[in-house]
């Protein structure tokens, strides 16, 4: 039986970027979760986990973290649930590094990647092809893509040399970008998913968003449209208004339709499915341009019948749920296609 998802949501802050341990972290996740979400009719949950996580610098595995992993993987099986387990921070590859990951400058670090996977595959293999994928890394940033491209041969070679059958996912360089599939090196396997994550425009994703320097920017944004309306520019400092006429092209529906038919048009001609693994608002956008983004993207990833990970399932930044298990506004426009 073939890997097949649909409609998904990420586990974001539970086995990757958190530093809660111990109860924190067995409560942030539990078996009631996966049972909403099974009961939302989702199929699917795109787990990220970090190796620091995982294992400690010596590569030793961390049992609670495995634990708690193999639970989520069971509690998925019996709901029904497919699982992507995407390896999403190591310690030598942060997708916010954009200079020089050391997994792309140090040739032991291909070999060293590889030998992570193959420890997970160890684990991992317990579960039905049918029930779990992997997706080699999360929005890598190698400055010459081809150096991604020669990473992810080596770890995929690794996992092909023990599982044949498995679903692995892989994803373009650049943060996942669109604009990178055409010059993303596509195995020939049958067994493989394309993925590309979609956040665009970040004025209107990531409005008020710490994280970002264009989160600085507080004044008004709209969607369909340039995000930040002309007037609005008068009153910036310099480099604030250099900052947001780089990023402030118009944005609709068409606009997303052409930029995701690059990977529509390369997965097509590998015969390959394609799955948007990230998308999502920052909540601090106004509600009725934030709900007509999710609409305008999630109608074009209908017409191509691409598969989707909404960014994420619990929290108050882009969750369809609260921390407190309760809906949010997200949820009630996924859903309903």
């Amino acid at each position: 039986m073939a890997f097949e998802i649909h409609r998904g949501t990420n586990i974001s802050h539970w086995l990757s970027q958190s530093s809660a341990r111990g109860e924190e972290r067995r409560r942030w996740f539990t078996r009631e979760d996966v049972e909403r979400i099974a009961s939302m009719g989702l199929d699917h949950v795109r787990l990220p986990v970090d190796e620091e996580q995982l294992w400690d610098e010596h590569g030793r595995r961390d049992p609670e973290a495995f634990e708690l992993l193999g639970n989520a993987l069971e509690w998925c099986a019996e709901a029904g649930l497919r699982v992507v387990v995407d390896l999403h921070i190591l310690r030598t590859h942060h997708f916010n590094d954009r200079q020089a990951p050391r997994l792309f400058t140090d040739p032991d670090e291909a070999t060293r990647f590889a030998g992570l996977w193959r420890d997970l595959s160890d684990f991992l293999r317990a579960w039905d092809v049918s029930h779990v994928a992997y997706e080699l890394l999360n929005e890598p940033v190698a400055r010459d893509p081809e150096r991604w491209h020669a990473v992810a041969s080596v770890a995929f070679s690794a996992i092909r040399e023990v599982e044949p059958r498995r679903t692995i996912v892989l994803g373009s360089n650049w943060f996942n970008s669109t604009e990178q599939f055409g010059v993303l090196r596509v195995p020939d396997d049958p067994h493989c998913i394309l993925t590309f994550h979609y956040y665009k425009p970040m004025f209107i994703t990531h409005y008020r968003a710490s994280w970002w320097p264009g989160g600085r920017y507080g004044g008004r944004v709209r969607y369909p449209g340039r995000p930040v309306p002309e007037e609005e520019l008068e009153g910036l400092s310099d480099e604030d208004r250099r900052l947001v006429e780089a990023a402030n092209a118009p944005y609709d529906r068409g606009v997303m339709a052409s930029e995701i038919a690059l990977p529509v048009r390369v997965a097509r001609e590998h015969g390959m499915r394609l799955y948007c693994g990230e998308f999502g608002v920052y909540y601090r956008t106004p509600r009725e341009y934030r709900l007509a983004w999710y609409r305008d993207l999630l109608s074009v990833l209908r017409e191509h019948d691409i598969a989707w990970a909404n960014w994420d399932y619990k929290g108050e930044g882009f969750g369809i749920v609260t921390a407190e298990g309760q809906p949010t506004d997200i949820a009630e426009v996924l859903l309903a296609v």
